[in-house]
């Protein structure tokens, strides 16, 4: 399964250029005329393994069954023209030209279609983006997202700082005990005052 995203491209043969495909066309036919059909087989051997398909293969094994006959029937003539009846001149020729015309014909045809079928060569390779989620795919991925953008600030709130100290309140600081002292030496001085003037009160009524 591959979900909502693009498909995987499937490998695909890569074309030659136009003017490769033409120079083999050119030399293979033009082998083929000059052999006298003696090698016809080799355009038909390049078809099936272009193409791989049964039926090509199945036509090369026909046409080099073809030209080991036409070769046998070619060394069973004899090597005087006129010692050739008629018959065995026009067998000889009408298959000679049966079978140009049939690997020629058919190679073209067979190789043309298959590379129409190609498409043509890119120039270079074209790269590849990833398709935008779907609607569908953003609805449901927007609600898992969202607790996902909210749980780090909760926690930053929640989570003490372990580098900080705890405050503590500050500890009110006792009083110096000098100043105890000096507070229970003046009520002392007080009260040493409070009976010398009771005392001269008193020696004055008297």
């Amino acid at each position: 399964m591959h979900g909502y995203g693009p498909m995987p491209q499937q490998p695909t043969t890569p074309r030659p250029s136009p003017a490769t495909l033409t120079t083999v066309r050119v030399i293979l036919v033009a082998l083929t005329v000059l052999s006298c059909g003696l090698l016809g087989w080799a355009p038909m051997l390049r078809l099936a393994i272009v193409t791989r398909r049964p039926r090509d293969w199945f036509l090369l094994v026909v046409v080099l069954a073809l030209n080991i006959g036409l070769f046998t029937f070619i060394m069973a003539t004899p090597d005087d023209p006129d010692q050739m009846s008629d018959a065995a001149a026009l067998f000889m020729m009408l298959w000679i030209l049966g079978l140009l015309a049939g690997v020629i014909t058919y190679y073209l045809y067979a190789e043309i279609r298959h590379y129409n079928t190609l498409g043509a060569p890119a120039p270079y390779a074209t790269p590849v983006h990833p398709a935008p989620p779907l609607p569908y795919q953003q609805q449901h991925l927007a609600p898992h997202q969202q607790p996902q953008q909210h749980q780090p600030q909760s926690q930053r709130h929640q989570q003490p700082n372990p580098y900080t100290a705890p405050t503590t309140p500050p500890t009110p600081t006792p009083a110096p005990q000098r100043l105890d002292q000096v507070r229970a030496e003046l009520d002392e001085l007080s009260d040493y005052l409070r009976k010398e003037n009771k005392d001269s009160r008193d020696g004055e009524g008297r």
